[in-house]
C-alpha cells in the first residue's frame, strides 16, 4: 500500500462526517434548534481526527519529507494550498466552538454562527479532499523510492499508535485537574 493509502481511507470517514453535518446545517435552517450534542460531536471529530491526526501525519510527515525533495512548481504550489486550507479549518472550528459555547450560554442568535461555519467546513472538506486525492496525494508519490515510501508508512503507523495513547493520556490528565473543582 501507497503511504496515501491511510490517508486516502480517513478521508472517506471525513466525509461521512461531513455529510452529517450538513444535514444538521439544513435542519437548523429548516427552523430548528441546533442539537449542542452533535455539534459537541462534530467539532471534536474535526478537531481531533481530521485535524490532529489526519492533517498531523500530512503535515508532520508527508509534507515534512516532501519539502525535502525538489518538487515541480505545481506541487509546491498545491502543498502551501494544503497548508493554508489546515489553517482555514482550524479557525472555522474554533469559530464554531465559540459560537456553540455562546449559544449554550444563552445567546440564540449565535446560531447564524454555528449554521455559518458548519456551512463553511461542509463546503470547504469535499473540495480539499478531492485536491489532495486526485491532484496531490498520488501524484507526489512519484518523489519518493519504494524504501521512502515504506519508511513513511511505517511512520503513519506509529503516529497512530501515539496518537491513541496522547488522547486518552490527555482525557485522564483533564478529569484529574477537575477533580478538585
Amino acid at each position: 500500500m501507497l503511504p496515501v493509502g491511510p490517508l486516502m481511507i480517513e478521508h472517506r470517514l471525513i466525509e461521512r462526517m461531513i455529510a452529517l453535518m450538513g444535514k444538521e446545517v439544513q435542519k437548523i435552517g429548516q427552523g430548528l434548534a441546533p442539537d449542542m450534542e452533535f455539534i459537541r460531536t462534530a467539532v471534536d471529530f474535526i478537531k481531533t481526527y481530521a485535524d490532529r491526526l489526519h492533517h498531523g501525519k500530512e503535515e508532520d510527515i508527508l509534507f515534512r519529507d516532501l519539502a525535502k525533495k525538489q518538487l515541480s512548481t505545481e506541487h509546491k504550489r498545491i502543498m502551501d494550498e494544503l497548508v493554508k486550507e489546515h489553517a482555514l479549518g482550524r479557525e472555522n472550528t474554533q469559530k464554531l466552538v465559540e459560537a456553540r459555547n455562546k449559544y449554550l450560554a444563552g445567546e440564540k442568535d449565535s446560531v447564524k454562527v454555528i449554521v455559518g461555519n458548519m456551512g463553511i467546513l461542509v463546503k470547504f472538506y469535499p473540495k480539499h479532499i478531492e485536491k489532495e486525492d486526485k491532484h496531490f496525494f498520488l501524484p507526489v508519490m512519484n518523489y519518493f523510492t519504494k524504501d521512502e515510501q515504506s519508511a513513511m508508512l511505517v511512520e503513519f503507523n506509529d503516529f497512530d499508535r501515539q496518537f491513541i495513547h496522547a488522547i486518552y493520556k490527555n482525557i485522564v490528565l483533564e478529569w484529574e485537574k477537575n477533580e478538585g473543582k
